[in-house]
């Protein structure tokens, strides 16, 4: 029987398979199209895959919905590398941060510099003085290894070191204030991201909280009158992801410390975005630095090593050696403590810090934040071609001017001028062009190397800040992955 075109019509039923025609497990994994995959993925997983894909196929036939297009060898080569290559892709990818917040808490933070990844690779790779004392060659403590330099840096007596500075303001409030008070303004008690309260974390640490003035004003003679026997801390909390202007009134460290003295309390102070070098001198607008607050006379100061300081996830307390001396040794500190990779990496970080006037050119944080808006449309002109041939004519590409931000709570109201890629439906928005641009914004996300972006105002915006010169090749590979 022949069709209108008088080629041979396949009836339906013979392009049907049956289970009968399944081949056996032995047969595939003898199959050329899988040796490869029996190398990359080894022969466990590679025969649970085949099981699995035999399973489904069964399945379809008694369905009456398998064909014999899906038996084919190479059909079957590539479902079997498809679901392994998926299976064994990492969680934790890389990917490129175009959302202009340099700092940004849900793609990790501070990137950093290349002498603190060499110092990380050596602490993998080799045994290390982590707890030994190579002078005596008995026990050491692992804080000695970074103590010192962050004392030198601070003007700190002694110095210790958590997993994050949330672990550093809990461990400092449960070893000074348990079941005491601490005095917090009203304007301080911030919560930052993760739903992490002060008000908590002081019922977590076993502190009971004294609020004291009002949400925009507090006065000394608050911090005064509620110093009473049972306070153990006045505290400061360091506004970090909001800014409270208009009619207001705070308290500076510096009074907060004399009108503690007569008492013999301590002040404590959380500048949770610590940073330990004046970022004027850059041109960023100023941040109340580590140094500062102890010059203060803050007696302890709390602060993070992956925010503006620029180095991995870690939280610092600096102050009083009595204080410091007790801290570390309530038991919480263990179980807080660090890591040699954090301290590997933590250490090369602190050292650059010695030499400020190479930072921009050393500390990959400040070189990010410090790039020129000149650079940055140089980067945007050369790539709108490469993404406008992908994209074709559903969408217009334009560089445009821009505005980061810092990120992390540092400098929340603070905009960095900036350059990247507009882009916008060809028809608009009022022609689907804002599920046009939902589609996009997904299909960047998943490319190989994700491409991450922000919608807003009917735009997507692709902000170049955080694309150094080494990785403008590989964006564009991943533009160009698009099209395919």
């Amino acid at each position: 029987m022949t069709g209108m075109t008088g080629m041979p019509m396949v009836k339906q039923d013979d392009m049907r398979a049956g289970a009968a025609d399944l081949p056996s497990l032995d047969r595939l994994l003898g199959m050329p199209e899988l040796q490869a995959a029996l190398v990359d993925f080894g022969r466990t997983q590679v025969t649970g895959a085949l099981r699995r894909d035999l399973d489904a196929c069964r399945a379809s036939a008694l369905a009456g919905t398998l064909t014999h297009d899906l038996l084919t060898p190479a059909a079957f080569g590539a479902r079997i590398v498809g679901e392994l290559s998926a299976r064994n892709r990492p969680t934790l990818r890389p990917v490129f941060n175009l959302t202009g917040t340099v700092l940004h808490t849900n793609l990790g933070r501070a990137l950093l510099p290349e002498v603190a990844i060499e110092s990380v690779i050596q602490a993998l790779t080799a045994p290390a003085n982590l707890e030994f004392d190579l002078a005596t060659g008995g026990r050491g403590d692992r804080d000695d290894l970074i103590a010192p330099l962050l004392c030198e840096l601070t003007g700190g007596e002694a110095a210790t070191v958590v997993n994050n500075n949330a672990a550093a303001v809990l461990l400092m409030l449960a070893t000074l204030a348990k079941r005491r008070e601490v005095v917090v303004s009203r304007g301080e008690l911030v919560e930052i991201g993760g739903a992490f309260r002060i008000p908590d974390i002081m019922t977590h640490a076993g502190a009971t909280l004294v609020e004291i003035g009002t949400t925009n004003r507090t006065h000394p003679a608050d911090y005064r009158n509620a110093i009473g026997d049972k306070t153990a801390l006045l505290m400061k909390v360091h506004c970090s992801n909001y800014e409270v202007t208009g009619f207001t009134k705070s308290v500076d460290v510096s009074e907060v410390v004399e009108i503690a003295k007569p008492h013999g309390v301590p002040v404590a102070v959380d500048l949770g975005s610590g940073t330990l070098t004046p970022m004027e001198r850059w041109g960023l607008p100023h941040e109340t630095t580590v140094q500062e607050t102890i010059a203060a006379g803050a007696d302890l100061v709390t602060f993070s090593g992956d925010k503006l300081l620029g180095g991995p996830q870690a939280g610092m307390i600096v102050g009083r050696k009595d204080l410091i001396a007790k801290i570390k040794k309530h038991p919480l500190k263990r179980a807080l403590r660090v890591g040699k990779l954090t301290l590997a990496a933590l250490e090369p970080v602190l050292r650059l810090y010695r030499d400020p006037d190479h930072l921009t050119e050393r500390l990959t944080t400040l070189r990010l934040l410090t790039r020129t808006r000149a650079e940055m449309a140089a980067q945007a002109e050369r790539l709108v071609p490469v993404l406008a041939k992908s994209l074709g004519d559903a969408y217009t590409v334009m560089a445009a001017p821009m505005v980061s931000q810092i990120g992390s709570g540092a400098l929340p109201v603070e905009q960095l001028p900036s350059y990247g890629l507009a882009i916008a439906p060809a028809g608009g928005v009022r022609r689907g062009g804002g599920r046009a641009l939902a589609r996009l914004e997904t299909a960047l996300r998943e490319l190989p190397y994700p491409v991450i972006g922000r919608i807003a105002d009917q735009t997507l915006w692709l902000d170049l800040r955080c694309l150094e010169a080494d990785d403008e090749p590989r964006l564009a590979l991943q533009f160009a992955e698009l099209r395919a």
